[in-house]
């Protein structure tokens, strides 16, 4: 029997440019990176005023590449920061909607998604989805402990690419990724580690706010006593301190670039700073899954590193040499988050999972 066809437009804002893609079921007929004018951008008050904007330029691209929108099967965004919920795919909803324009936990670029997703599918009379935010949260209580009451640790880590992973490798290796434990650590600008027991990261780094390996420009965990002197050291503002730890830490503080081929051409060049220092974020990456094995109870059905630094074959040796003796290491490089829109919003058109309904389980009067 035929497969029923299902034709999905998936949609990835980013701060200057809008990725799109069209996929007939998870094949993809069509992928482009729509660059948006840095004026343009910036001659909006706030970012939630762009969406109109970058509505009509993907409803331009699509007439230009000739694809009749009337057969869609559905609108999958990029989900944006919204109340901390479980993983999933999501309907776009009313309750969804307030929360990304009103910009519930921040503005970002990715909270265009699910509005222009809704605005697109409505009007056409289909399903509009956003898949496994950044803010997905499906940690255990215990994890959540951080040893000072006045500071709960948060789940915000790269869910997209590593639920999408996790599944792909549960699939390949002939198991449900719910059957599985498995450790997925996303190594790209910031680095996650994530725990993976039975379809749900019971723990997770922090990757956005300071916590875990040090990546290309985020400083990770830093000795705090010492971060406690410079913050009151009456040497650097607020936002320069913030600056040094998330944007300006990592690589970029330690050899002035976070690009991670010009790292291995330096240490290649005989730069030994660059080698310890690039040694070093493999260390920390290591000890990360380490840990993460240990909330596994070294139960781990295998180990799977992803994002653009896995393609670094060097790198990641580091990395194995360190972690293999706890599960097999499965390297799948870079990331591919429209595939990874297009098979969540798939999973629930096939009937594989249900869509889930936002704001899920959140107590909604405890949030607001």
């Amino acid at each position: 029997m035929q497969e029923q066809g299902h034709r999905i437009l998936v949609i990835n804002p980013g701060s200057t440019s809008t990725k799109i893609g069209v996929f007939d079921n998870d094949i993809s007929i069509l992928e482009k990176t729509l660059r948006h004018d840095t004026d343009v951008i910036n001659s909006f008050e706030n970012i939630i005023d762009q969406y109109e904007f970058r509505k009509n330029a993907i409803l331009e691209t699509l007439d230009q590449e000739g694809f009749n929108i009337s057969k869609l099967s559905a609108v999958c965004g990029r989900g944006g920061l919204l109340r901390p919920i479980e993983g999933g795919t999501y309907s776009v909803n009313d309750a969804m909607l307030q929360d990304l324009r009103e910009g519930f936990a921040g503005q970002h670029a990715s909270n265009l998604g699910g509005i222009i997703a809704y605005e697109i599918a409505t009007a056409l009379n289909i399903p509009s989805y956003i898949v496994d935010p950044v803010v997905v949260d499906e940690m255990d209580p215990i994890a959540r402990i951080s040893g000072l009451s006045k500071i709960e640790r948060v789940s915000i880590f790269h869910a997209l690419n590593q639920k999408a992973v996790a599944r792909r490798v549960a699939k390949e290796l002939g198991k449900k990724y719910e059957d599985m434990n498995l450790i997925v650590t996303h190594m790209g600008g910031g680095i996650t580690v994530g725990a993976h027991k039975k379809g749900r990261v019971i723990d997770v780094n922090n990757g956005l706010h300071g916590e875990g390996p040090f990546s290309p420009e985020r400083a990770g965990t830093v000795p705090i006593g010492d971060l406690v002197s410079l913050c009151f050291s009456g040497q650097y503002y607020r936002e320069e301190i913030t600056k040094m730890l998330v944007g300006q830490g990592g690589l970029v503080g330690y050899l002035g670039t976070n690009d991670a081929v010009k790292v291995e051409k330096m240490i290649e060049a005989g730069d030994e700073k660059a080698k310890l220092v690039y040694s070093a974020m493999a260390y920390q990456v290591a000890k990360e899954i380490g840990a993460a094995s240990a909330v596994l109870n070294g139960k781990v059905d295998a180990i799977i590193i992803t994002g653009g630094l896995a393609y670094g074959k060097g790198f990641v040796k580091e990395i194995s040499d360190r972690i293999s003796w706890i599960a097999d290491v499965i390297v799948q490089p870079g990331e591919d988050e429209l595939q990874a829109l297009a098979e969540g919003a798939l999973r629930v058109l096939r009937g594989e999972e249900n869509e889930k309904v936002y704001p899920g389980n959140v107590n909604v009067e405890a949030t607001v």
